[in-house]
This record gives C-alpha cells, structure tokens and sequence, in this order.
C-alpha cells in the first residue's frame, strides 16, 4: 500500500467557527477522521495553520522544502491548502520542485470539513487516490478535476467546482469508480532536485482606462525588481494620452523585468498584433504566451530570485517548465 504524507497548512477545509469567523483550526488527524476507508497508507504533519490569504512566498519556501524533504520517504504528498491562493502555491512548487518523479497534489475545499454537506471530504479523498496513482507532478485536484499545478485558477467564490484548468486540457479526472488521465505532465528524464532559489519582489498591475503612468514609476520607487502587467485584448497597453507603453519600456531600459500578459482568462496574449503591443515587443517586455496570470507572476519571482541580470530572467522565462506552456 502506498504511503502518503498529508501536510497540512489551514484553509477553509481546516476552518472552524469563531467569534470572527472562519478560522483554520483542525489538525490533520481530525481531518481524516471525516474521511471513509483510506486507499493508502496516512501519516500527517501540520505545517502551516494560516487563511490562505495570509500565505507569502516565504510560505512557497516552506512548502517546496518540506515536500523534497519527505519524498524519499513518501510515494506521494497531499497538501491542503486554502483555496483563494492554492493556484499561486501550486505554480510555485511546480517551479521548485524540479524533475518531480511523485505526485503532489494541492486539494482544498469551498465549505469547512465541519460542516454539513461540504465539499472537503471528497476533494481530501480524491487527493489521496491521486497521490497513489503514480503520476509524478504538481496537481490540483477539485471538484472531480485533476489541473497541472501552473494551470490551475479559481474561477468561482463559492460554487463547488472552484477551479479551472486556463488555455489546456484537463490532466485528468476522478469519479467514484476510476482515474481517467487525459494530459498528464510527462516523466522526468532527470534526478529530482530543489530549486528553492528566493523570491525577489513583483508587482502585479491590471490596466484599467485612467491609469497613470506614474503606477510603473512608483514600482521602480518601491524598489520592485519585475513587474506583470495585465494589458488589454493580446496584452496591449496605453501609449497615446496616459502613455503606460513609454514608462515600461523607461523602466525595462533601467532594468525591471516587464512581462506583459492579458486581461482575458482563455487564449494566448500576442504582442505581434497592434502597434501598442509592438512597441512593448521592441522595448523588450516578457511574452506571457498562454500562461495564467498566477503562474506567470510566481515564475517571473522565481527567476528573479536565481538572477536580476534582465538577460538571464528572459532565458528563465522563455522556458517551458513543467506544462505552464502549450
């Protein structure tokens, strides 16, 4: 039987009522208590007991650390994690964890393990049998879904089926009965190892009529070493009245690492279209291709973390790892 080590790090489907509302507090014993038989073998370790909104990226860290930790003593780990920010940790120890040759799968769940009819035990015990499964690789399993860790987004604030799988297909998908693999991420050819590099500071901006360019000025100020910047339609930005093009491409000509991306959760963003996005393509900015928003932000923060040389952070970007590009 297969042995799997469940960390747990707070979240709703750890949550219990306080006077001030949810509050993570159930241990990981008490969670499997929920659950019926188990199809492998449990041992639980209690990290983290944070909201989800309160996990940084020094919690990544954390996470990836402990999980390498374990896998030479593991066939699998299970990570529950609250849901508002799982994508983000999910896409981090995707990066981190390199040549993964076991499954680690991030579950959660929209309403607390306590209470009635809630979505936690069957998200918990679909992870389980996922993690038995043998598929190495970072995963979200909700709701039935199995979603490589760098596509994974929330898409709903309460509805069960709380994450989708952005610009690929399903990796998979669990029902009472069987796993049906459809996109799995492929083996690895390579020995595992931790690339737990540290993060270097991003600021996330979504362009709206009316910014002013002095938003990218006050990112250089604030001592951000890279910017995502969520452009309109293809990834286009201002650069006529309000001209958000010539402060990035100041900024990217003083060294901060610009990756441009769209607004539009489905399809590719593509700087080759309209002359806004051509001028970010001349000044250097970052294509974000069909990455998802979260992934996009966690690599360009990994990256530079290994480097500040903008060369080099291009390099990192341009590559494919593990399964954020089609």
């Amino acid at each position: 039987m297969k042995r799997i080590l469940l960390l747990t790090t707070g979240g709703t489907i750890a949550s219990q009522k306080s006077a001030n509302g949810l509050v993570p507090a159930a241990a990981g014993e008490e969670m499997l208590q929920m659950l019926p038989e188990l199809p492998c073998k449990v041992e639980t370790r209690e990290l983290l007991r944070l909201d989800s909104t309160n996990i940084q990226p020094e919690e990544w860290l954390q996470m990836a650390e402990h999980v390498y930790a374990a896998l030479d003593s593991f066939d699998g780990v299970v990570i529950s994690h609250g849901t508002d920010t799982m994508s983000y940790s999910a896409a981090a120890l995707s990066y981190m964890l390199r040549n993964l040759d076991k499954p680690v799968i991030f579950t959660g769940s929209q309403l607390a393990l306590t209470e009635q009819n809630s979505d936690g035990p069957g998200n918990l015990y679909d992870a389980f049998r996922v993690a038995a499964a043998d598929k190495p690789g970072v995963y979200v399993v909700f709701a039935g879904k199995i979603i490589r860790g760098c596509r994974a987004v929330k898409v709903r604030t309460q509805g069960r089926e709380a994450f989708f799988s952005v610009n690929a297909p399903l990796a998979g998908t669990v029902s009472d009965t069987q796993i049906s693999w459809i996109n799995p991420l492929p083996p690895p050819d390579k020995p595992r190892y931790l690339a737990a590099d540290c993060f270097s500071r991003v600021m996330l901006i979504k362009l709206a009529p009316g910014i002013e360019p002095g938003m990218v000025e006050a990112a250089v100020i604030l001592g951000y070493r890279g910017l995502v910047v969520e452009g309109y339609g293809a990834g286009n930005v201002t650069n006529i009245r309000r001209d958000i093009a010539s402060a990035l491409a100041k900024a990217i000509q003083g060294g901060l690492s610009v990756a441009l991306t769209s607004q539009c959760l489905l399809e590719a963003s593509d700087m080759s279209i309209y002359e806004p996005g051509l001028i970010m393509q001349s000044a250097g900015a970052i294509p974000a291709r069909d990455m998802t928003t979260e992934s996009l932000y966690v690599k360009l923060c990994w990256a530079l973390g290994k480097s500040e040389d903008p060369a080099v952070v291009r390099d990192i970007m341009a590559q494919n790892i593990a399964g954020e590009m089609e």
